[in-house]
C-alpha cells in the first residue's frame, strides 16, 4: 500500500478505521525526517495489510498542535482506531518492524478494556461543573 498524506480533513477518517494505522509527522526541513522518510516508505511497500500516513507538520500546523507533536519526526500507531504507540524520533528499518508487529500482537480486548478502565477515571475525577 502506497503512503498517503494526510491532512485535517482525512486524518481522523483514517486512524478510526478498523485494522493498523502507522502515522509519520514530519516536515521538509528536518533532517531525521528525510532519513526516515525511505525507511517508512519501505515498510508501507512490504506490509500492505498496514495503512501509512504522512502529515506535514509545517503544512498541516492545527492538527499537529491538536495532536500535541512537539518534536519530529514522531511515528503514531493506531489499532481500531486507538492510538497505541506514540514516539518521537527516527526508527531505523529493525525498529520500525518490531513498532508493526508488536501492534499486531496486541491483544485489542485488553486494550479495549484498559481504555475504559482510564476513561472511567477520568470520569471520577473530573466530576463536571454544575
Amino acid at each position: 500500500m502506497s503512503t498517503i498524506e494526510l491532512t485535517k480533513e482525512t486524518f481522523e477518517e483514517t486512524v478510526t478505521q478498523s485494522g493498523i494505522t502507522l502515522v509519520d509527522w514530519w516536515a521538509s526541513w528536518c533532517g531525521p525526517c528525510r532519513m526516515f522518510a525511505p525507511v517508512f516508505q519501505a515498510a508501507s511497500d512490504e506490509h500492505t495489510d498496514v495503512r501509512f500516513g504522512k502529515i506535514d507538520t509545517e503544512d498541516q500546523q492545527d492538527l499537529a498542535a491538536a495532536a500535541q507533536i512537539t518534536s519530529i519526526p514522531t511515528l503514531m500507531a493506531f489499532r481500531d482506531g486507538i492510538l497505541v504507540f506514540s514516539q518521537p524520533g527516527a526508527l531505523p528499518a529493525p525498529a520500525l518492524e518490531q513498532v508493526i508487529k508488536a501492534v499486531r500482537d496486541l491483544d485489542m480486548e485488553e486494550v479495549r478494556a484498559e481504555v475504559a478502565k482510564q476513561e472511567e477515571n477520568a470520569d471520577q475525577e473530573d466530576p463536571g461543573t454544575f
